[in-house]
């Protein structure tokens, strides 16, 4: 696989192992560890097995295999994450692509913590609920919006973010009784980090 504008990597379409079991914790567990005397995350809330969620990061962090997830938009804009599994350099880029630029633009990295820019809830909201049917990559609407979650960057989510959250928690296999409770921390971590200046302007807008 080719991304113009990433030049590095065996990168591979990853988008057939978000039905495996063990992925989703494996993409989101680190952003539900609080502060001191917080409940240590299990890949149970995610409905996974220990078991599962190791086999399955050999897989996911793999350096001869880079997976890739492509979340094309249908006004041809849209979000690629990379695992960029270099020996003692991984991490997760976050590469945007644009109707009008022929490269894919890396906006965001994840590296046991965010830097970058981000989008509001509005715009991550967007991507998850339009796909792009014709295009390659991921179509259904709750990996989407979790696909694309880490790049939430916004301190004003609305009260309606937890439920919608919680609801794509729990269609990605998530236990029901749990996933409010799992989508609080993961929002609670999002909106608690350090936030860039929204006057830079948005990534999803080009500027």
């Amino acid at each position: 696989m080719l991304i113009k504008g990433y030049d590095c990597g065996p990168l591979v379409a990853g988008e057939s192992l978000l039905n495996r079991p063990g992925f989703w914790s494996n993409y989101l567990m680190a952003m539900c560890v609080g502060g001191t005397g917080a409940e240590r995350p299990v890949p149970e809330w995610f409905g996974d097995e220990g078991a599962d969620a190791d086999a399955l990061s050999e897989i996911l962090f793999d350096p001869e295999r880079w997976p890739v997830f492509r979340l094309p938009a249908a006004d041809g804009s849209g979000v690629v994450v990379v695992c960029r599994n270099m020996v003692g350099d991984y991490g997760i880029d976050y590469l945007l692509t644009h109707p009008g630029r022929s490269h894919a633009q890396q906006i965001a990295t994840w590296e046991g913590g965010f830097s970058g820019a981000g989008i509001n809830w509005n715009q991550l909201v967007h991507i998850a609920d339009n796909p792009a049917p014709a295009a390659e990559g991921v179509q259904d609407s709750a990996a989407r919006l979790l696909l694309a979650l880490p790049l939430l960057n916004d301190m004003h989510c609305p009260e309606s973010a937890q439920e919608r959250l919680g609801a794509a928690l729990t269609a990605a296999g998530a236990p029901r009784a749990g996933a409010p409770g799992t989508a609080g921390l993961l929002l609670a971590h999002l909106m608690g980090r350090a936030h860039h200046d929204h006057t830079w302007g948005s990534p999803l807008s080009g500027t």
